[in-house]
C-alpha cells in the first residue's frame, strides 16, 4: 500500500493464484483515474494490449487515455463504457509477492 498523507494512493490485494484486485482513495486532483464516489472503474492485464486497443478503437469506443507507455513500465490505455464506467487495460501486473 502507497499513502499519501491520511489517503490510500494506491493499494495491492493479491491471490496466491496470482493475480491482484487494484484500488485507492478519491482524489479530485488526480488527473484521468480518480472517479466521482459510486461510480466504477477497473483496470484488466493482458499481454494484448496495443490489439485490444486497435480493435476497441476501430470499434468506435470513447477512448478516456491514448495508449502509452508508463514510468513504471506498463503499456496502457483508459476507455469508457456507454455507461460512463472507466476500463483500463494494460500489461501491469502489480508488485511481486514478498511471501
Amino acid at each position: 500500500m502507497y499513502q499519501d498523507g491520511d489517503r490510500i494512493a494506491h493499494a495491492e490485494l493479491d491471490r496466491p493464484e496470482g493475480g491482484a484486485v487494484m484500488l485507492g482513495s478519491y482524489d479530485p486532483d488526480a488527473e484521468g483515474w480518480c472517479l466521482t464516489p459510486s461510480t466504477f472503474g477497473a483496470y484488466v492485464v493482458t499481454d494484448h494490449v496495443d490489439a485490444l486497443y486497435e480493435r476497441l478503437r476501430g470499434a468506435g469506443v470513447e477512448i478516456l487515455r491514448e495508449i502509452a507507455d508508463q514510468s513504471y513500465g506498463s503499456r496502457e490505455f483508459s476507455v469508457a463504457d456507454p455507461e460512463g464506467n472507466k476500463w483500463s487495460f494494460g500489461t501491469y501486473r502489480g508488485a511481486p509477492r514478498t511471501s
